[in-house]
């Protein structure tokens, strides 16, 4: 089941999709994920958590850029998850990206995998 897109593709910053796949919900971002475009992370996040879906996985592929308040996005979504028995998982993570996390330690706290087929796999 297709969600939809949520974004606008003509400002070409940040466009996220929200679909199903079995028990999980892929949230897949794509552009850069900073102060201007963090809100159009965090509601898709907040409403699958509100749906109930146990497990979320965000597709970094197309993640070009995270700045603290992206990577604050995805942790307070993780909090949220956690509080609700779910789970948020990272999947794909480019270098530039999964540099954030390993500088600042966020890595630690999420279920971290190479692929999202390996994420799905899980």
């Amino acid at each position: 089941m297709d969600r939809g897109m949520v974004g606008n593709p003509s400002r070409g910053r940040l466009i996220v999709e929200v679909r199903r796949h079995g028990a999980s919900s892929i949230v897949s971002p794509a552009g850069e994920l900073d102060h201007h475009t963090a809100e159009l992370l965090r509601a898709p996040l907040e409403g699958c958590v509100r749906d109930g879906d146990a497990r979320v996985i965000v597709d970094c592929s197309q993640l070009d850029f995270c700045d603290s308040t992206g990577l604050n996005v995805l942790l307070g979504a993780r909090l949220k998850a956690e509080a609700a028995g779910g789970a948020i998982h990272l999947a794909a993570m480019g270098p530039v990206v999964a540099r954030v996390f390993e500088i600042t330690g966020a890595g630690a706290v999420f279920t971290v995998h190479d692929t999202l087929d390996a994420a799905l796999a899980d």
